[in-house]
């Protein structure tokens, strides 16, 4: 025991750091708990190796070939060792995410066997859920069908309560499913890093049938654990435009119920980055395990660069949902801290060496005792070519080159701060993902919502959840309407009429394939591809109290804008893009009180129920119509919301979305003539709208897009939405052939174009202008400097001219003396020697449409509105629809595709 003395032994925390008292070797059996352990035994990776090496938990489908899952049949040094998967690896396997069930009598893991020498990935084995039964000492793989199993990769299981399976899958079944619905093939849809699948949960049953997916996240969803209330915690990767973080969320096992749980707001909790920086290091939240006292044990390390190693936290996950901010609104003013370390070594989780060492794995061992089964490497140091222990002197070094790590597996005890080994480190080696056979309470089974009971058996049929807000105006429970919302939902009142907020825009994220199914080039995207492709699903009104109430598709990503009269989203707190993708189950009631501001200086969590009071009182009175409302919408009860009022007596309870932009005021007492808002693809019925005088009558849409432009979406989507309708908007089919299509005038309406002084006929049609030629074919500068004429980019080949104008900023041009285009030089430098003249400065010229949206296209849009000083009034040159149509595509990003398969490969 002199080497195990050695190896562990001087383990020093460091300055400031406390001490963990380690098992020396002293007793040949330091710790004897009579129960079997199961654990994951591999090689030190490669350092040559730089994916296995410098590894990133973001990255699921590395092969680390010799793993094996091991058990000792108490968790003692003596027990001897047994390799339960040697005859299925053979030594070119790999295990990982090892979970017991319950009683002890079951063990699940994952394996990945066997390595196939030079083929490519995508011919290797799948990862594979295997159980093992301790009584029988027989393994088997979960999912029998070889062509099931090998469907997708399957990783991270657990057992729930009710002994179904709980994992996650780059499998996405039902995603796949309603892939074919939309006439494209099935494939696994690949994460926002375009990196690899997305893996997200599913469930199946203990035989491996019956699975079914429970999240629709576009990025992974990982490592479920059920907590004590039957929901499953797991670690979610938020990816969706600006993020890039692991935080902790929880689901209904059935996959109701999506909400966030903790840490939106607190990455910044690592150990403090070296000077000069000194703030505190960005870490992420893993591996989730609920304890007895209803904490939450998580291992937080930044994404890469500390050997998968970390450190372990505790978190008051009941009470918190940010480290310093409460999750429910009558907790309010209580700072935490909700996170404390779990260990009082000094453990960095930052890259190089750590005084403290680091966790790989931990698991608690639910005996009442607090205490840890946890994987450890000490800190160690390589010196003259010698593996030597970290001491506060060494680590003085600023050039310290950190040793490969050792990880072994201990038992930490709480009650006495102390750690002692039951499998002794062993070099070249990794000991991690320990669990233990001890027997633990069964969490509260929450059995499936079933259709017909639980909720109306239409919305299954339809394939639909409910979205419910109750105002947009109310951000982070602040009532932010102009004047208050008693204020704009009462037509007497002049803030009535110029409410901001008009309609809810539901968007879904677009699915994008690998390069073996659909090698397509990135000039598909546009200006930041980070925004992805997106469809839109539909509109709702945003009724005048800020509320809205509407069916939504069941099993798919989506996001939400609220946005104005013009069609465009909202700046400001009412405004931004919503950053996280949102799910409903057949049948589910999303609710919500409001908004949040996410350009806030300090942003609030968002996504857990009971974090803010509602600022939308509802109506004051049962029975009654709101005040000074149209009497035939009257409210059911004090408090109901004037979408729950109208959808309740218009809709049967919600109503549907609309590809349409319209809106015909029916909270007026007096029905209006006309439409207030009138913005569609084509004229005739719209689907929802309804005349105030008769809330179930339907009426029409007088306005649409001009004869020779192409509408984004199925016409019988218009009349009969389903949940398969898409506005798909592709900048070559649907916004270029508006630069070319004629625009006569006809001011007096009798058919004739109206023609100017000299006789010659008004076509405002935009080429004309917005081209570098002129009627005798002569060289001039497009109007404005803006190109919007047929042909490729000089730029970018695969993108047309028009759009390369628009997006993105150019040099302006002039006429040269030989009647030739060239950029407009502003400032010339000569040479004094070879007196060569350069130009030192051109003018240059923004771009004209941003992909940040509509309300950031102003350059554009004031133009066309004719507000810009000195310029032509082009207010009458397009019509609402197609002002509609513009804002819409630049508001989803102004993708140059958005459907993979419509844009071409390479």
């Amino acid at each position: 025991m002199s080497a195990i003395a050695f190896l562990l032994g001087g383990c020093d925390s460091g300055s400031g750091g406390t001490d963990v008292t380690i098992g020396s070797g002293q007793n040949m059996d330091p710790v004897t708990l009579d129960f079997p352990v199961f654990y994951v035994k591999r090689p030190v990776p490669d350092p040559e190796d730089d994916e296995l090496a410098n590894a990133d938990a973001r990255e699921l489908l590395r092969f680390e070939i010799g793993a094996d899952l091991y058990m000792r049949d108490r968790a003692s040094t003596s027990a001897p060792e047994v390799n339960l998967t040697a005859q299925q690896t053979q030594s070119l396997g790999d295990i990982r995410d090892v979970s017991v069930n319950y009683d002890g009598s079951k063990v699940l893991f994952s394996m990945r066997a066997r390595f196939i020498e030079g083929a490519d990935e995508e011919d290797q084995p799948t990862w594979n859920i295997w159980e093992y039964d301790v009584a029988s000492r027989q393994l088997r793989r979960i999912i029998r069908s070889d062509i099931v199993a090998e469907t997708g990769h399957d990783i991270m299981a657990n057992y729930l309560p009710d002994g179904r399976i709980v994992f996650s899958s780059s499998r996405q079944q039902t995603s796949r499913a309603i892939l074919l619905d939309e006439n494209k093939p099935q494939f696994a849809a690949q994460d926002e890093n375009d990196n690899e699948p997305a893996f997200v949960l599913h469930v199946m049953d203990a035989d491996g049938t019956n699975i079914h997916q429970i999240s629709f996240n576009q990025s992974h969803d990982l490592a479920p654990e059920v907590l004590p209330n039957g929901r499953i915690v797991f670690t979610r990767w938020e990816h969706h435009i600006d993020d890039n973080q692991f935080d902790l969320y929880s689901i209904n096992p059935d996959g109701s119920d999506l909400q966030l749980l903790y840490g939106a707001n607190s990455h910044q909790t690592g150990t403090p980055n070296r000077p000069p920086a000194n703030t505190l290091s960005t870490i992420q939240f893993l591996n989730p395990k609920p304890l007895q006292d209803g904490r939450t044990l998580s291992l937080i390390r930044p994404f890469q660069g500390t050997g998968e190693g970390g450190d372990l936290v505790l978190i008051d996950t009941d009470t918190y949902v940010d480290n310093t901010r409460a999750a429910l609104a009558a907790n309010i003013g209580m700072t935490g801290p909700a996170q404390t370390r779990a260990l009082p070594t000094d453990v960095r989780t930052i890259p190089g060496p750590s005084p403290g060492g680091r966790y790989r794995t931990a698991q608690p061992l639910y005996d009442g005792t607090g205490r840890l089964l946890v994987s450890w490497s000490q800190c160690r140091l390589v010196e003259n070519n010698r593996i030597v222990p970290c001491t506060s002197e060494r680590l003085q070094n600023p050039n310290a080159v950190e040793a490969p790590p050792l990880y072994g597996i201990y038992v930490y005890d709480v009650r006495e701060n102390t750690q002692r080994p039951i499998v002794v480190p062993q070099e070249g080696f990794i000991y991690t993902e320990v669990v233990s056979g001890s027997q633990r309470a069964l969490p509260v089974v929450i059995p499936n919502r079933v259709a017909g009971i639980d909720y109306p058996q239409q919305l299954q049929d339809e394939g639909v959840g409910v979205l419910s807000i109750r105002s947009v105006y109310d951000i982070d429970g602040v009532d932010t309407a102009p004047g208050g919302i008693a204020t704009v939902r009462n037509p007497v009142n002049p803030g009535y009429a110029t409410r901001p907020a008009r309609f809810l825009r539901v968007e879904k994220a677009v699915s994008i394939p690998d390069n073996a199914t659909r090698n397509f080039s990135n000039t598909a995207f546009g200006p930041n591809r980070a925004l992805g492709m997106r469809e839109i699903l539909g509109y709702a009104p945003v009724e005048p109290d800020g509320s809205v109430k509407v069916k939504v598709p069941a099993n798919v990503a989506f996001s939400i804008s609220v946005i104005d009269a013009n069609g465009r989203r909202l700046g400001g707190a009412l405004g931004g893009r919503h950053t996280n993708w949102l799910q409903v189950q057949p049948g589910e009631q999303l609710t919500c009180n409001g908004c949040h501001n996410g350009n806030a200086t300090t942003p609030l969590a968002h996504g857990r129920k009971g974090m803010t009071n509602s600022a939308n009182p509802g109506a004051p009175t049962a029975g009654v119509p709101f005040p000074n409302t149209n009497a035939a919408l009257f409210a059911n009860s004090t408090g109901e919301t004037m979408a729950e009022t109208r959808s309740r007596i218009m809709c049967g309870g919600a109503c549907s979305m609309s590809v349409d932009l319209a809106f015909k005021d029916y909270w007026l007492s007096a029905a209006p003539a006309n439409n207030q808002v009138d913005a569609c693809y084509a004229a005739g019925i719209n689907n929802v709208l309804t005349d105030a005088a008769d809330p179930t009558a339907r009426f029409a849409c007088t306005n649409s897009l001009p004869a020779g432009s192409l509408a984004p979406v199925a016409p019988a989507c218009r009349t009969n939405p389903t949940t398969l309708c898409r506005i798909t908007i592709h900048y070559e089919q649907h916004i270029h052939p508006l630069w070319g299509l004629d625009r006569f005038v006809d001011a007096d309406m009798d058919g004739i174009p109206d023609v100017d002084g000299g006789g010659v006929v008004i076509n405002n049609k935009c080429s004309s202008c917005h081209t570098p030629v002129d009627a005798a074919n002569a060289a001039q500068v497009p109007a404005g400097d803006l190109d919007l004429t047929d042909g490729p980019s000089e730029a970018q080949a695969l993108q047309f001219k028009s759009y390369r104008a628009l997006l993105f900023g150019r040099r302006g041009q002039i006429v040269n003396n030989m009647g030739q285009l060239e950029d407009e030089c502003l400032e010339f430098q000569t040479d004094p020697v070879t007196n060569v003249v350069t130009c030192v400065a051109f003018r240059n010229v923004p771009a004209s449409m941003s992909s940040n949206g509509a309300a950031a296209s102003a350059r554009f849009f004031n133009k066309i509105s004719g507000t810009t000083a000195g310029t032509i009034n082009h207010s009458d040159f397009m019509s609402p629809s197609e002002l509609r149509l513009l804002s819409e595509w630049l508001d989803i990003g102004a993708q140059y595709f958005n459907d993979p398969f419509t844009a071409p490969e390479n």
